[in-house]
């Protein structure tokens, strides 16, 4: 049922007075648009509408010329407006539940479901809901957020559901297929029809909804070269990987079936073909301790073989279909408290670099699924009140406080990790407190650069990451309210192209660009070779 049917003749016509009136007015805060709302609604002695209701009568007016457009009140009419602040709008899928090969012992295994997931998980349940299937997945998503005044053309599909490259590669493909073409075909919904990745990619390049970035969770024992070749083929960007923690003897127990070793050699492999790479860690596992997380966390950014870009940090819960319940039962296991645990990321918190980025602080598991161990949702939120954040790139990043008199400087930090060298940009506040853009870039070590496993790659300087934060804007529309088209990013790449030439003699530099965003290189002078962009430097 749509919205207009939901609403009777007299809740549309008092909306429409109340978007009359809120037009003619200038709010500062949100605060301020919501008390003005609820003074209306008050003074006419009715509920107070959502903004949901709201945006849908706005734009119908806007549509039949009954009013301008008014982009300050589009901006206080976004629900959830975390969604789109990142630069990016994260689109979450699920693939179906396959048998997974990890015996993990903390991981639920419910039936019917992917594994370490559980069925009132809300991407579960959404996922579910359409039978796991990619097109009416994704689909769904882009409605909903379009619905709630996301700009959805610039989308972050991150694809869940346990260990993707244990799936058979039909199915991966069929899968990625199906979510590409379901973004090329939104608003339309197109009954499936015969079509192939690479046709769909293609499409996606120019369409309205483009898939700008892609990101697969797997294992570390499962990266291989060939992996990684089919991961570009799929048009992967970022890979979160399992590592959950680095010291063997406590995966071993764990039974999460590979070491330390497994986790470094999967980094470099990642790092040599430009991925992203994402860390989830599970501090709390059984036999480790709060100091041993924590040494854990401190050598991830001290040790030159690991330097993930982003950390998921997952604390260890005992649910009721985990093996870890048993031994829980038993009195062999106590997890941490919440006390222990807000202790922990505090500490953690103080020791991360600032170019890297908490993505994570405590699973989507709802409370009631969780039988011991930290059950706050809001964590993030409880430390925030505490005034205590951290130098990460989520903390830093500007979301809906850009202003565009504020002078902003370019920072270079510079890191060894995985035998080679990460040089990582940023446009920053002269106090480095805002996060504006950023661009990493990784020179291999000199046999990579000479043997590379991808011979596109061989002799090439790697941009492994360009991101501009704020509220997404649309392709092709200038929005002074966002740093989105300051020409920041291109300014970065061309700061890139000539540490390359001048600092290490390289005549060639390649970027791990998502499908959606080729067109954006190919302006820059890059082309399109093996998956990746490319570009020769004179």
């Amino acid at each position: 049922m749509s919205i207009k049917n939901q609403l009777s003749a007299v809740q549309r016509s008092n909306i429409k007075e109340f978007i009359l009136k809120a037009t003619a007015n200038h709010f500062e805060k949100m605060a301020d648009f919501e008390q003005f709302k609820k003074n209306f609604c008050r003074a006419k002695k009715i509920n107070v509408f959502s903004n949901t209701d709201v945006r849908f009568k706005y734009l119908q007016l806007i549509k039949t010329k009954k009013i301008k457009k008014n982009t300050s009140l589009e901006n206080f009419l976004i629900t959830k407006k975390i969604r789109s602040t990142s630069g990016v709008t994260v689109v979450a899928v699920l693939t179906k539940p396959f048998p997974c090969p990890g015996k993990c012992i903390y991981c639920p295994e419910q039936k019917q479901m992917p594994k370490s997931y559980l069925d009132n998980e809300p991407a579960v349940m959404r996922a579910k809901a359409v039978a796991f299937d990619p097109y009416l997945q994704t689909q769904a998503r882009l409605k909903m957020l379009s619905t709630n005044g996301h700009s959805i053309e610039k989308i972050e599909l991150i694809v869940m559901g346990g260990t993707f490259s244990y799936l058979p590669k039909k199915y991966q493909n069929q899968f990625i297929t199906e979510c590409y073409r379901a973004a090329n075909d939104f608003p339309a919904k197109i009954k499936k029809s015969k079509t192939t990745l690479e046709n769909e990619k293609k499409r996606n390049e120019t369409a309205r909804q483009r898939i700008v970035a892609l990101t697969l969770e797997t294992r570390p024992d499962f990266i291989n070269q060939k992996e990684i070749e089919q991961m570009r083929k799929l048009g992967a960007t970022r890979i979160e990987i399992g590592v959950q923690h680095t010291d063997s003897k406590i995966l071993k127990i764990n039974r999460r079936g590979h070491g330390r070793k497994s986790i470094i050699n999967a980094t470099r492999l990642l790092k040599n073909a430009g991925f992203k790479i994402s860390y989830h860690l599970m501090p709390g596992l059984w036999k480790s301790n709060p100091k041993k997380d924590l040494k854990m966390i401190q050598e991830l950014f001290t040790n030159q073989a690991f330097q993930p870009d982003m950390i998921k940090i997952y604390p260890c819960v005992v649910t009721e279909f985990a093996p870890l319940k048993k031994i829980w039962q038993q009195g062999k296991y106590q997890p941490l408290t919440n006390r222990q645990n807000e202790k922990l990321i505090t500490s953690i918190k103080k020791i991360i670099p600032p170019y890297v980025r908490i993505s994570r602080l405590i699973r989507d598991i709802p409370k009631e699924s969780i039988l011991a161990g930290p059950d706050i949702s809001n964590l993030r939120q409880k430390l925030a009140e505490k005034n205590i954040s951290c130098r990460c790139i989520r903390c830093r990043e500007i979301k809906g406080e850009f202003d565009k008199n504020e002078k902003i400087i370019l920072d270079r930090i510079d890191y060894p990790a995985s035998k080679g060298l990460e040089i990582f940009l940023q446009f920053v506040s002269t106090d480095k407190l805002k996060l504006f853009s950023l661009l990493r870039l990784r020179i291999p070590d000199k046999k990579t650069l000479v043997n590379c496993p991808i011979k596109t790659l061989r002799n090439s300087a790697l941009i492994r990451e360009v991101h501009t934060y704020g509220k997404v804007s649309p392709l092709g529309i200038s929005d002074n309210r966002t740093p989105q088209h300051m020409g920041l990013g291109k300014k970065l790449i061309e700061k890139a192209e000539k540490i390359v030439q001048k600092e290490f003699g390289l005549k060639k530099i390649a970027v791990i660009s998502g499908v959606g965003v080729r067109k954006y290189y190919q302006k820059l002078g890059y082309v399109l070779e093996n998956e990746y962009m490319v570009k020769k430097l004179l």
